[in-house]
Order: structure tokens, then sequence, then C-alpha cells
């Protein structure tokens, strides 16, 4: 058989390396390049500014309101979309019939168009909208709750169209993972007597805990990042005042237009992947400590 020349492999590799480093390495090197100058999107060389963009940035209280957000975004998030789909795809799972009317269901909003499904969103959580008006005539509320202009209610209503979008996905994830448990395991369990209960925290979730840190992981990242939910639903102005920005929201309208700041744009972006490290690397301790 004929031996390969040593080049073979890095031929083959070299296509994704070209796209890793043109897509992903490069800008990311050249963001943090960016975030110690005055750059700007059209025209002139960027001079060099030294840390005055972080120090901006750390005295800029629309960043912590932005950052505030984002956290309490995250810490709301993390549970809900780790937990329910979890129980969801459990009670898929099983061979019943229609059962596959149910995970379509499911399925279904993560597919639809992010734009539309925040368009609906704003139509049901409006003043006059669905929501408002039902519950006005069956006298639940007197006046209308204001979830797209107050604060904590925009984060709230945002929150819940982001869990109600996400399950699916995770949920499909989730069942990948449950069909790898082992049944013998679930049999011994019930021969021993132990209940649903007992063999969800017994049987159920040890066999599964890699993909839950998985989809905490992908939880946390997604949370902090998030923009649509609240661009849409607050109509791109972040809310009252601007006080409903996200991280990513700011970063959008520093950057954009002819003459917008990169170089504080990138400092924001920065701080983003900084922010997005901290839950990973608490979430892989935890992780570590518990394969002990």
């Amino acid at each position: 058989m004929k031996a390969h020349r040593w080049f073979t492999p890095w031929v083959l590799v070299l296509p994704a390396l070209l796209w890793l480093g043109g897509f992903s390495l490069w800008p990311s090197i050249n963001t943090l390049r960016l975030s110690f100058t005055d750059a700007k999107p059209l025209g002139g060389g960027a001079d060099f500014v030294g840390l005055r963009n972080y120090t901006d940035l750390l005295n800029d209280s629309q960043v912590w309101d932005a950052l505030l957000n984002s956290v309490v975004y995250m810490a709301i998030c993390l549970p809900l979309l780790t937990a329910l789909p979890l129980l969801i795809a459990i009670l898929v799972e099983k061979p019943l019939r229609g059962i596959a009317f149910f995970r379509t269901a499911f399925y279904t909003p993560v597919i639809a168009s992010a734009v539309v499904v925040g368009l609906i969103w704003t139509w049901l959580l409006d003043d006059r909208g669905f929501i408002n008006n039902v519950s006005q005539r069956l006298h639940v509320i007197q006046e209308p709750l204001p979830f797209l202009t107050d604060r904590w209610l925009v984060i709230i209503s945002a929150v819940s169209l982001t869990v109600w979008k996400g399950l699916g996905y995770y949920m499909i994830v989730y069942l990948a993972a449950l069909g790898n448990v082992r049944q013998d395991l679930h049999e011994a369990a019930m021969m021993d007597g132990a209940g649903p209960i007992r063999r969800f925290w017994s049987v159920t979730v040890p066999a599964v805990r890699s993909t839950i840190f998985l989809v905490s992981i992908l939880v946390c990242v997604a949370a902090l990042r998030v923009f649509s939910e609240l661009y849409i639903l607050t109509g791109g102005k972040g809310g009252p005042g601007g006080q409903d920005s996200s991280l990513v929201m700011l970063i959008q309208q520093y950057a954009r237009g002819f003459y917008g700041d990169l170089g504080y744009a990138s400092a924001l972006s920065v701080l983003l992947f900084v922010v997005t490290l901290i839950p990973m690397v608490v979430l892989a301790r935890i992780n570590s400590r518990a394969d002990r």
C-alpha cells in the first residue's frame, strides 16, 4: 500500500483552517486591536488611545445597566431552559400514539423567524394587545400592564419569549441523550422499588449530566448575547431611557452608521467576551468536581 505524503493531512484540513482563521481568529484579534484605538467605520487611520475606551466603558452608566440586564437575563433563563426541556423530553420520549405531534408542536417555535415571533409577542403584550384586553374583560386587572414599557417587565417578557422559542431546541438535545440511557438501569431501580421521581434523580440525571452541562453552557452564552428579543420588543430603543439594552445592543448602537465608534464598540465586545467566559469557567469547575 502506497504511503501518504507528510503534507496530505494538512492539505485536507487547510480549507477548515483558512475558514477558522479568516472568519473567527482574525476578527477576534482585530477586535482586540481596535479596542485600543479610536477607529471609525469610514476614512482615516485608527489612532492608538491606550486604555481610554476601557476607562470610558467603566464610567458609562448605560454599560452597567446593560451588564445588569444581561446577567439577570442569564440568571432567569439558565434554570428554566436547563430543567424544563429535560422534563419535556422525558414526557415526549415515550413511544405513545400521537406523541410525534407533541414533539413537532414543541419544536415548531425553534424554526420560526425570530423577527416574526417577536412581532407576534409585541402584539400580545402591547397595552392594547390580546393579553391586556382579555385580562381587563375578565376583570383580572383594572389597568393594562406595561409589559413593553416597564423596565423589568420588558426583561421578563423577553425572557418568556426566549424560553418559549428555545424549549424545543434543547428538548431535542436531551432526547438524543436520553436515547443513550441504559434501560436496564431503570429496570433494576424499579425492581428495588424506586418510583418515577427516585429513578429520575438516581438514574436519568446522572446519565445525562454531561448534556445538562452542555445545555447550561449554551443557555448562558445565548442569554448573555441576547439581542433580537429585546430589540424587537422595545422597538430598537432599549426600553424607557435605554435601560433595557443588552451588551450586544450597545455594541450595535455604537458600531453602526458611517460615523460609529468602532473602538468603543470593540471594547464592549471584549467586555462581553470576558463576561461570557465567567459562567463557562464556573460551570466547568462544577462539572469537573462532580466527575471526581
